[in-house]
């Protein structure tokens, strides 16, 4: 067993007290396309939740809505109680966002780079420059603080965009397949600081693939498919809802999908052809 943190969450209580994230009946079409239906999710302060789904679910388009990015959706969003149709973009401030691609301005160094983003949180230079060593310190990168990030290996391009989510101290963060590209002792570092966080009450929605990690670091997990929440509970009570197994087990039932062994099969014997 993993002697960290997050293994210590599911005998903590998690503080239900504020509702930080509100979605009412949720839908979202582009042209005929059908992406979201009727989406119902409250998420409170302090939690972490493990949001997935197969590839095309609807996954991003929950989360770029919310972030403003998308907008003419049929149902409600609040955000720290605000409803976001109105308008307001003040909520934006207290959110970080890590994207599962991120076009950085690669031409800037990291410190550029920091600045730049802790400056449209409204954080004053100096105060970020502080920040920012202290944080790329303890990430590793220090060394390469000054340099163009178009030099940074994909790992360290990561890190950079974990600290630019976190320098301006949100209450929300957002965050799709934020491990991509760290090495092993980096991964067990952010777990670490996603626990704290969580700790102090912060609120995480937290998007990936690697259905391990969702299920160590995840307070409730979130299933969504073709567009429809499936699946909202612990791990535990995912596990009481459905034979026992691992999440990716309980992921490819409630999904259907169960071809993962055959098609193994097949692509193993095309490759071995001739």
């Amino acid at each position: 067993m993993l002697k960290c943190g997050y293994s210590n969450y599911r005998q903590m209580a998690v503080r239900k007290i504020e509702p930080i994230l509100e979605l009412k009946q949720l839908s979202k079409s582009f042209g005929n396309a059908n992406v979201l239906h009727n989406i119902d999710l409250t998420v409170h302060k302090g939690e972490i939740i493990g949001y997935i789904g197969p590839n095309g679910a609807g996954k991003s388009t929950t989360v770029k809505i919310m972030l403003g990015l998308i907008d003419e959706f049929e149902g409600e969003i609040r955000i720290f109680g605000e409803d976001i149709s109105k308008g307001d973009p003040a909520y934006k401030g207290r959110i970080g966002y890590v994207p599962e691609t991120a076009d950085l301005y690669e031409n800037l160094t990291a410190y550029e780079y920091l600045t730049f983003i802790g400056e449209l949180y409204g954080m004053e230079e100096e105060a970020v420059d502080q920040k920012a060593k202290q944080l790329v310190k303890l990430l590793g990168i220090e060394e390469v603080y000054h340099s163009r990030i178009s030099s940074f290996s994909k790992g360290m391009k990561q890190k950079v965009l974990i600290i630019s989510s976190m320098i301006h101290n949100p209450d929300l963060l957002f965050l799709d397949e934020p491990l991509s590209g760290l090495d092993a002792n980096s991964v067990m570092i952010v777990k670490e600081i996603l626990a704290k966080l969580a700790a102090e009450g912060k609120t995480i929605f937290y998007s990936s693939h690697i259905m391990e990690v969702v299920e160590k670091i995840s307070h409730r997990i979130v299933l969504l498919a073709d567009g429809k929440l499936v699946a909202d509970g612990t791990f535990e009570q995912l596990q009481g809802q459905n034979k026992d197994g691992t999440l990716e087990e309980i992921f490819n039932q409630l999904t259907g999908f169960d071809e993962h062994d055959q098609i193994a099969e097949q692509f193993v014997s095309i490759v071995k052809e001739g």
